[in-house]
């Protein structure tokens, strides 16, 4: 039976979190004189708010918790407020995730490469141990080995899906198998899940008491500049997190706008129908060239595709000002290139300095 104070660092448990002026007062009436602001106003001005928006705005500090987000974003997500956790982007709860449970030194987290890399970064800050389980050649999990591999301070297990940088969804199964046997936190990361065609692991949240779902609005939503994303878990554990996060982690002006962009989820919708229709064409015009050797399925907003010379094709699109991901010296990806799905007209231009490229090899050879 999965108990999360068995995981939790053990002063984490009895730690008293930071309480601010916001925390105190929650209404949005009255005269503040709580929290040090500067009552005149602020030297920002926002031409598409008027005065008194614009006062109230910029001079106060944001709601700490984010209560009005949380209230939107739940019935969209199907779960309730008390499970949602905003940060800066999933890199926040990616690192809250492992100060919470890993005491530096002595505890390990597991990730199961070619992967997302700031889950070893976070590691690395923390003084924490790194467990790397590889995909398999196919890129789905090798759970025997994971299992295996398990330590008794493994606090931390990280599965991206659908993953980065191979594009594909992991397979269910495998995941909650791995929920099923493994006493500390399986966190999914669906950085992508909106591009996929598969329910979100939300579902299972009541289900799993030890598992996290990690999601952000920087690519469906078309929010990468607000740097926020959102966690997703067991009321204790976003508890936990709210304990230990910045007092005001999610700024005034980002709260603003994701509260108008959840007004538009049928405009997210449609963009990413877009999206997965240049995903479909991008890659059937690549497998027509004659220096790909395989685009991989993808069910994110971007192909893994294998060439025959990867670094001199890179170093000739960087020459003509179209930047992709050079991923051919990661394991498993040998020989990949990792091209972010663009509109139609970038797409084109992709497809023709590719295909210029060719040419010239051709004529040369």
């Amino acid at each position: 039976m999965f108990d999360l104070n068995t995981i939790l660092r053990p002063h984490i448990l009895t730690l008293t979190p930071y309480s601010s002026a916001r925390d105190e007062y929650t209404g949005k009436e009255g005269i503040f004189l709580d929290a040090n602001e500067n009552p005149f106003g602020s030297v920002v001005s926002d031409s598409t708010l008027d005065d008194s928006e614009t006062e109230a705005y910029y001079n106060r500090y944001p709601d700490p918790h984010q209560y009005a987000i949380k209230e939107r974003l739940a019935p969209i997500k199907s779960v309730r407020p008390t499970q949602i956790f905003i940060g800066n982007g999933s890199d926040e709860p990616i690192d809250l995730l492992v100060r919470a449970t890993c005491t530096p030194g002595q505890d390990s987290i597991l990730i199961v490469p070619p992967t997302y890399g700031m889950y070893e970064v976070s590691a690395a800050i923390n003084d924490v141990q790194l467990i790397k389980v590889p995909l398999k050649p196919d890129f789905q999990l090798d759970v025997p080995a994971i299992l295996a591999a398990i330590q008794p301070r493994t606090k931390l297990l990280f599965v991206c899906s659908p993953n980065n940088p191979t594009g594909n969804l992991i397979d269910r199964s495998d995941v909650l198998t791995l929920l099923d046997n493994f006493n500390g936190l399986v966190v999914v990361d669906e950085a992508y899940i909106d591009f996929a065609s598969t329910p979100s692991f939300t579902t299972l949240l009541d289900q799993y008491p030890n598992l996290v779902v990690l999601q952000t609005f920087s690519k469906a939503w078309g929010l990468a500049a607000l740097r926020s994303g959102m966690c997703f878990a067991s009321e204790a554990l976003i508890e936990v997190l709210n304990k230990i996060k910045p007092p005001y982690n999610v700024s005034g002006p980002t709260q603003q706008l994701l509260l108008k962009a959840l007004n538009n989820v049928s405009i997210k919708d449609a963009m990413v129908t877009r999206i997965l229709a240049q995903r479909e064409e991008l890659t059937q015009n690549l497998l027509n060239l004659p220096l790909v050797r395989h685009v991989y399925p993808s069910d994110a907003n971007f192909l893994l595709v294998k060439f025959d010379d990867p670094k001199a094709i890179f170093d000739y699109l960087i020459g003509q000002q179209i930047i992709v991901r050079d991923r051919h010296r990661v394991k498993l990806c040998e020989g990949c290139l990792r091209i972010t799905v663009g509109t139609e007209s970038e797409n084109r231009q992709v497809l023709s300095m590719l295909q210029t490229y060719a040419d010239q090899i051709s004529t040369t050879v």
